[in-house]
């Protein structure tokens, strides 16, 4: 992702602004999914309440799959701090895989890249579907976009640009 100061951010401090269970509180925002151990130690260092992973578009399944990611997710979730991991709708599948919907303070943050999105007439409508007809949920849910739309739920980019890098990765 293309972010004016962040680089080579790794973990970044900041308060939650998206319109979430842990909007406004203070955040340690990890890039990549990177060791327990470390991201706790920056945890605890800086006295947050929620750890965000997949920071800046950053999540990826690695070839021995979801295994390093569901380590640090639990880890730190066995610490009662809130998670949130931040993923492409199209990794929803290995997300579902590794059983973290069933705690509380987890927040699984589906980003659905939906570019020019003003540009849409009034009767465009997004649509969350099934993977085929009867397959896993009830039904279908459709949402006018233009109704999505709602200051509510709006967060503008300004409120993106008062984090703090806190560890940069090595050059």
């Amino acid at each position: 992702m293309d972010r004016a100061g962040h680089d080579n951010a790794v973990m970044f401090l900041g308060t939650e602004v998206e319109h979430t269970s842990t909007l406004g509180m203070k955040t340690l925002f990890v890039v990549g999914c990177l060791p327990a151990e470390d991201v706790l130690r920056e945890a605890l260092r800086h006295d947050v309440e929620q750890i965000y992973l997949g920071a800046n578009q950053s999540f990826q399944v690695s070839e021995t799959g979801m295994e390093d990611w569901s380590y640090l997710i639990t880890t730190c979730l066995a610490e009662d701090y809130w998670v949130t991991l931040d993923y492409d709708i199209s990794y929803h599948h290995d997300v579902l895989s590794i059983g973290v919907q069933d705690y509380n303070r987890f927040t699984s943050m589906i980003s659905a890249k939906l570019p020019g999105i003003r540009k849409l007439n009034y009767n465009a409508t997004l649509k969350i579907d099934d993977s085929d007809y009867e397959a896993t949920n009830p039904g279908v849910w459709c949402h006018s976009v233009h109704q999505l739309q709602s200051k509510r739920t709006f967060t503008d980019w300004s409120k993106y640009t008062q984090d703090q890098v806190i560890k940069e990765e090595a050059k």
